[in-house]
């Protein structure tokens, strides 16, 4: 094959797919400019997932009127002048790669003003070219609309995701840039809403509350800053959430290195490390932190979007980041205290209900080998299916002793009761009858931005698990009813953890992770006493299910100590 040099429209395409992968990347970009310009107000607004319009406004210096043609030629930048200033970059952007990449595949309009200058510059690009060019009027500042994104390469856009998903990426984006800039006034309007506005306060916990809510952001706890005597050491700040408020995802882990929005696998270990032994199995925790680091120690320059750095002394930011965490933590962190409205329908007071699921029929039947010195039974008993079991009793109000015809079974009452939940609760999912329980009162509750547009996109999703919502203004809902699996847990981190679920972009797997909330949550808690009719009910309806010996997170349900055992251990 003959070597050809590409041309410049292809080149500039390549490094389009680089930089610019879905439309939240344009916004990345643009508001990464605004940042560097100084402004003090940024407004993004988007339709159609940010495909049809993105429009960014800010206040900022906004560009001189000889320069507008210049940032939309490739590598023009006013961020650095030589190779040593790419040893200590303090800007979020440096490469001067962002406006000709999104220029040459989308229809661009910018409007600027510099601080200098009383007449601002208005300039329109199509196919990488300005095709027209006046002065006009403007505030100080830059305003830069982007419409029609990959019209014209046709492949990026049949890969990208549903308005909703884009969407979500984009207010997530958004969302983290209010959190790392909180003297900055962000506002986020989608199609006609207003989904986030930031008060611009320079409070991280006043932005906290916009984002998160009232009640999480009053349960942050501020990390205290200690200085080092090493001028180079790394400095951590921001806020960690105690273990009452952890979600199900590691979503909520926002790390930002010198304001910068990153993801590094060092410090999410490090975060993790710092909660051992404070949260549940499959719980992540709420952090917002902040490592201040001199720019010759962190490489910033790793990937295209820049999303990756690198750390020239990893083990002392890793150290640094765990302390201040863990410190926190131990120091602040509240005990945890009970709260939420009850779930009760009005009228008659109900008949006590079981808090186990009805028989499943139907049950698989695959023969299991016999363990090594357990002998053959008479009837090998189906590897799915348990033997009859007769329960002993109750070992610290957690596990459940019972004996079957080949030895002692130990069984974890909340992962069974899990396993029950999790079968019955897909099964209403495909008759799509969900069992629901109605509130005495309706529950006003205000979202997050993100969780705001799952919820609108998905609201038949929800209403298939039994969740009932009604909009009640922006970014608030009534919540009237839940499904009845839940009766008696705390409303809100279920229902945070079945939000969460809805990013999923597949329906079955989307459906599993809200069974599987809802079924973790309404499941009978470790410590709680149960009569001797409740364990038989549960072990005849976990026999019921397809799966007993495991939990919908694959732990295990029980553990067996067969005879063969106890003999051998007995010296029988």
């Amino acid at each position: 094959m003959t070597i050809r040099v590409l041309s410049p429209d292809v080149i500039s395409k390549i490094a389009a797919g680089e930089v610019i992968e879905r439309p939240a990347s344009v916004v990345k970009e643009l508001v990464e400019n605004s940042l560097d310009a100084g402004a003090t107000q940024i407004s993004i607004e988007i339709a159609g997932g940010g495909v049809q319009l993105i429009r960014v406004a800010d206040n900022g210096m906004g560009i001189r009127a000889d320069e507008v043609e210049m940032a939309f030629e490739r590598h023009a930048t006013s961020k650095i002048r030589s190779e040593a200033d790419i040893e200590s970059i303090n800007t979020l952007g440096f490469r001067g790669e962002a406006l000709p990449t999104i220029a040459s595949v989308a229809e661009v309009s910018m409007v600027t003003r510099h601080a200098d200058e009383t007449v601002g510059t208005m300039v329109r690009i199509e196919k990488g070219a300005i095709v027209s060019r006046k002065g006009q009027g403007a505030p100080r500042g830059t305003i830069v609309a982007v419409r029609d994104l990959f019209h014209n390469v046709p492949a990026r856009l049949k890969f990208l995701k549903s308005v909703a998903t884009e969407t979500s990426h984009i207010s997530n984006l958004v969302t983290q840039y209010a959190l790392a800039f909180p003297e900055v006034k962000f506002t986020l309007i989608v199609g006609s809403r207003t989904v986030l506005r930031t008060p611009g306060s320079g409070s991280l916990r006043d932005v906290l509350v916009e984002v998160y809510g009232l009640e999480t952001a009053q349960a942050m706890l501020e990390i205290q800053s200690t200085e080092s005597h090493e001028e180079d050491a790394p400095r951590v700040s921001g806020f960690v959430g105690p273990a009452s408020i952890a979600r199900s995802t590691r979503d909520y882990l926002s790390f930002f290195v010198n304001r910068r929005w990153v993801q590094n696998r060092a410090l999410t270990f490090a975060v993790e490390q710092a909660y051992q032994g404070m949260l549940m199995l499959g719980k992540h925790p709420i952090v917002v932190l902040n490592i201040v680091l001199p720019p010759q120690e962190v490489d910033v320059n790793v990937h295209p979007t820049k999303r990756e750095v690198r750390f020239r002394r990893e083990g002392e930011v890793f150290l640094a980041v765990q302390r201040a965490v863990r410190e926190t933590l131990v120091g602040f962190s509240p005990v945890p205290h009970m709260k939420g409205p009850s779930i009760r329908s009005p009228g008659p007071e109900p008949k006590p209900l079981s808090f186990f699921a009805p028989p499943r029929e139907n049950r698989s039947a695959i023969s299991r080998s016999p363990q090594e010195g357990e002998g053959v039974p008479k009837a090998a008993v189906p590897e799915a299916q348990l033997p009859i079991l007769r329960v002993i009793g109750q070992f610290q109000n957690t596990y459940i002793l019972a004996e079957g015809p080949d030895g002692m079974y130990l069984i974890d009452q909340h992962a069974a009761h899990e396993r029950i939940l999790f079968e019955k609760i897909l099964a209403q999912y495909a008759r799509r009858s969900p069992e629901v329980q109605g509130l005495l009162e309706p529950m006003p509750i205000e979202l997050a931005p993100r969780h705001a547009e799952l919820v609108a996109s998905h609201m038949e999703a929800l209403a298939e698990s039994g969740f009932s919502l009604e909009p009640f203004g922006e970014r608030a809902y009534l919540l009237r009813a839940v499904p009845a699996v839940i009766r008696g847990a705390e409303i809100m981190p279920v229902l945070m953890d079945v939000i969460d679920s809805l990013g999923e972009a597949e329906k079955s797997r989307r459906q599993e992770r809200m069974a599987q909330s809802l079924a973790c949550h309404g499941a009978v808690r470790a410590g709680r006493g149960l009569s001797v009719q409740e364990m038989e009910e549960l072990i005849r309806d976990l026999e019921r299910t397809s799966l007993p010996r495991t939990c919908p997170h694959g732990r295990p349900t029980m553990m067996h100590l067969s005879v063969h055992q106890l003999e051998k251990e007995f010296g029988r």
